[in-house]
């Protein structure tokens, strides 16, 4: 059963900067895609970043040079290192398998970023 629980959401100035972090249980990281998902209030859920084990990554165009992920396989854990927050940035920020959904999702980690 995979279990996935996101923390360090918080509330920044555009401008500023966040690192969001998730442990995952059920799932090895060393054979898996890990990516970060984000849904904006009345938009659909979207996939921003992702990571495989062997540390290729992906961006979608939106957060290119601001975001950066990240995984730790030994810990099952990944993280998501935002810079240069914009308001649009705005979200509730989910780690999940990519491209594809596997299971129950986590709480997500609130990212509100005010101009």
């Amino acid at each position: 059963q995979v279990q996935l629980v996101e923390s360090g959401g918080g509330s920044v100035q555009a401008g500023g900067s966040l690192r969001l972090s998730c442990t995952a249980s059920g799932v090895l990281f060393s054979l898996s895609v890990m990516g970060w998902y984000r849904q904006a209030p009345g938009k659909q859920r979207e996939l921003v970043a992702s990571i495989t084990g062997g540390g290729d990554v992906k961006y979608v165009d939106s957060v290119k040079g601001r975001f950066t992920i990240s995984g730790d396989n030994d810990r099952n854990r990944l993280y998501l290192q935002m810079f240069s927050l914009k308001p649009e940035d705005t979200a509730v920020y989910y780690c999940q398998l990519a491209p594809t959904p596997f299971g129950s999702w986590g709480r997500g980690a609130q990212v509100t970023v005010s101009s």
